[in-house]
């Protein structure tokens, strides 16, 4: 991208937290941004559960971008994690920015995050995403609103799943970023550990195929990952946890479609993402109340 061949004064290095409302396509941006996936994306709203760093490293310095929960009302143990962890990293992190999908009206959930925002230190912008959804004369006003709001030190409109405005973006970024050393070696691309990224892209694989409420209450837990070298292969057993009986199910699916499908999807990622080969152990267990439950709810993040 442009605007980064280049420096007017000394390396500048730090931290963006990426916040916004469930589904507003931050994921999709950070993956953009860092220049590969690092954070699963999904259509299904509160897809990412848990801070994740993507890390993006250029002539000009380093950025750290911190992938939030979306800001919603929480209404589950999980949930309150979620939030927790968003509004901790609007109080941690160098610059924030806000991601709005201009596509849906504005309502009372964009108004708590303004809320939070205006109570934070600057530097704060916002981002106007998935402009490829509206026409022009739609855009123009909400921009105008949210300047009036005297919260933003900047406002670009973008397309995450188009790249359209990104080349504006990371400029901007590092125009507020302090001058600094790198955070991290150079290389590294995420800080998230390999058997949360194992558990995330199996979880990602069985969100693409399920529908209503089942996406909530489903969680992946690593049971146990072995390596055999010499045949370059990687053995991953895992438990595909649901909130109900009725559940497990359907996550299996008439005569065990959805888990086979759901796992040769992930296997074919993971072997794209890691390199080798890959055999997957899966299987599904009702655990009732499992979001309420905080010592299963840290076997998730382990």
């Amino acid at each position: 991208m442009n605007g980064e061949n280049g420096s007017s004064g000394g390396r500048r290095s730090g931290t963006v937290a990426v916040i916004g409302r469930p589904n507003a396509g931050k994921s999709t941006l950070v993956n953009a941004l860092v220049g590969q996936k690092i954070a699963i994306v999904s259509d299904k709203p509160q897809t990412t559960r848990r801070r994740i760093l993507g890390i993006r490293t250029a002539p000009l310095g380093q950025i750290v971008f911190v992938d939030t929960p979306g800001l919603h009302k929480p209404l589950h143990r999980l949930n309150r994690v979620m939030q927790a962890e968003a509004i901790e990293a609007i109080r941690e992190v160098d610059v924030r920015m806000l991601v709005i999908d201009v596509s849906v009206p504005s309502g009372g959930g964009d108004r708590y995050t303004f809320d939070l925002l205006a109570k934070a230190e600057p530097p704060r912008l916002a981002l106007l995403n998935k402009i490829d959804r509206i026409e022009k004369r739609v855009l123009l006003p909400r921009m105008a609103q949210l300047g009036e709001l005297g919260i933003f030190d900047e406002i670009v409109p973008v397309s995450a799943l188009r790249g359209d405005g990104l080349e504006e973006v990371v400029p901007l970024l590092y125009r507020h970023l302090p001058e600094g050393e790198d955070l991290f070696p150079e290389g590294t691309v995420t800080t998230t550990g390999q058997s949360v990224r194992f558990a995330e892209i199996i979880r990602e694989k069985f969100l693409e195929r399920t529908r209503e409420e089942i996406p909530y209450g489903l969680g992946v837990v690593i049971d146990d990952i072995a390596r055999d070298e010499q045949k370059n292969l990687t053995v991953v057993m895992a438990t595909v946890v649901v909130d109900k009986d009725n559940h497990r199910k359907i996550v299996l699916g008439s005569g065990g479609r959805m888990i086979r499908d759901s796992g040769t999807a992930a296997r074919l990622e993971l072997e794209q993402t890691f390199g080798g080969r890959f055999f997957l152990d899966l299987n599904v267990k009702a655990r009732p109340g499992w979001r309420e439950d905080p010592h299963f709810l840290s076997t998730l993040t382990s």
